[in-house]
């Protein structure tokens, strides 16, 4: 009898592991969608190109060796079927091929952030051959000192130093931010971005209703990316976690998009919608460090925040001229250090030092490596595209053909 009980456990926890891993998926979707929305027609297609490129590349790098960088085992060579359950001790254990499965989706998300921040002027190839090393090395080395709890070169083990970070705004989104800035900083602004007495000129994106959409995508997504990160759904203790993390999930998504339109209004004296679309990101990385503690008012309050601060985050980077078409290091980076500095208000088992070491930890390593990386790529087959292809479009460039062929003129 207890063995037919703990098998419809792992059952069941295994597939809403795997469900939750689908939607994180979809996110890639939402990425994809919202990109293509901000940047100008004539980059679409390559930015679509990317992003399902990216995907693959994450999933087969990680397989390859990214996975067991991170958490040990061998899932290119060997077969795991998760045989051997019948007995087991304990009931929130789910099939091993499920973890590798919503864990390879987190990676493409982390590899997606960097898409958006580098468009409408980088090589294609470059791009991949980045996503190589970002998937399969730098990504998994931060995340074995961090989910698998190993010591960060030997010296110390950031959970020991009171380091929590629930389902990735550091481990996930800001490390994409980081890398996204290093290439940011090496590859220089889109032409006519920033005039030569330091006007910030709009470059507007082409399809606001695509992007729109992708943010809703991602919203829905989010559901799998923080709710699958409790592990398990088949007891009454995780299925009422789950439900906290999904009210928490929603409520700062909200919180963070009214934070962003309010901030716009006062601002700019207009409801700014790509705006209010990042604010809605903004609050969906804001609680993701910490989504099973707070109440569902601190997780507005806290989405809020993270909404607020994209804002003024996104013009200060444009101010800095480091030139971002999605926002995405906004997004992502700034407000996912944001995440990470809430978690201790409502997790005793965290402190602020200790989510400052681990913040540290994460940037440094990351950008740092990415850095090196785009670095060679510069040095040897060149990252970004000539001043000719980035203003007839990469579309043209890299991928031979345009995204609307029948309405656009790329060399308009």
């Amino acid at each position: 009898m207890m063995t037919d009980i703990f098998q419809l456990q792992y059952a069941l926890d295994t597939f809403y592991f795997l469900m939750c891993g689908a939607l994180v998926m979809w996110m890639a979707a939402g990425f994809a969608m919202l990109e293509a929305g901000l940047v100008r027609s004539k980059n679409t297609a390559e930015i679509l190109t990317k992003n399902i490129a990216l995907f693959a590349v994450a999933c087969t790098m990680y397989m390859i060796c990214g996975y067991s960088i991170m958490y040990g085992g061998d899932i290119f060579l060997s077969s795991i079927t998760g045989d051997g359950v019948t007995g087991a001790e304990d009931p929130a254990t789910y099939a091993p091929a499920a973890d590798f499965y919503f864990q390879v989706v987190f990676v493409a998300t982390a590899m997606s952030i960097v898409s958006g921040s580098v468009a409408e002027r980088m090589k294609l190839w470059a791009f991949l051959a980045f996503a190589v090393v970002m998937t399969g090395f730098i990504y998994p080395m931060e995340g074995a000192w961090t989910w698998n709890g190993e010591s960060v070169f030997g010296l110390y083990t950031l959970g020991d130093l009171g380091f929590s970070d629930f389902a990735g705004s550091g481990i996930v989104h800001m490390a994409g931010a980081s890398a996204a800035l290093a290439g940011v900083l090496l590859l220089g602004a889109r032409k006519g971005k920033y005039g030569p007495n330091g006007e910030i000129n709009a470059i507007p994106g082409a399809n606001l209703p695509m992007a729109t959409l992708g943010t809703f995508i991602l919203w829905l997504g989010w559901f799998g990316f923080n709710g699958g990160s409790v592990l398990a759904t088949a007891s009454v203790e995780s299925a009422n976690a789950v439900a906290v993390v999904f009210m928490n999930t929603n409520a700062a998504a909200a919180g963070g998009l009214i934070g962003a339109l309010l901030v716009a209004k006062v601002l700019f004296g207009k409801a700014d919608l790509t705006m209010a679309l990042n604010g809605a990101l903004a609050g969906l990385v804001a609680i993701t460090a910490e989504p099973s503690t707070p109440t569902a008012l601190q997780a507005t309050v806290f989405g809020a925040a993270g909404g607020v601060l994209v804002v003024f985050s996104i013009l200060a980077l444009d101010k800095m001229k480091i030139d971002d078409p999605v926002g995405a290091i906004s997004v992502h980076g700034v407000v996912g250090l944001l995440g990470l500095l809430l978690v201790p208000i409502t997790n005793d088992g965290s402190s602020f030092s200790g989510q400052l070491i681990g913040a540290a930890t994460i940037f440094v390593w990351v950008f740092g490596t990415s850095a090196v990386v785009w670095s060679i790529l510069k040095a040897t087959m060149g990252i970004r595209v000539s001043e000719e292809e980035e203003f007839n479009g990469v579309d043209i460039a890299e991928c031979g053909m345009e995204a609307y062929p029948e309405f656009v003129n790329s060399k308009a």
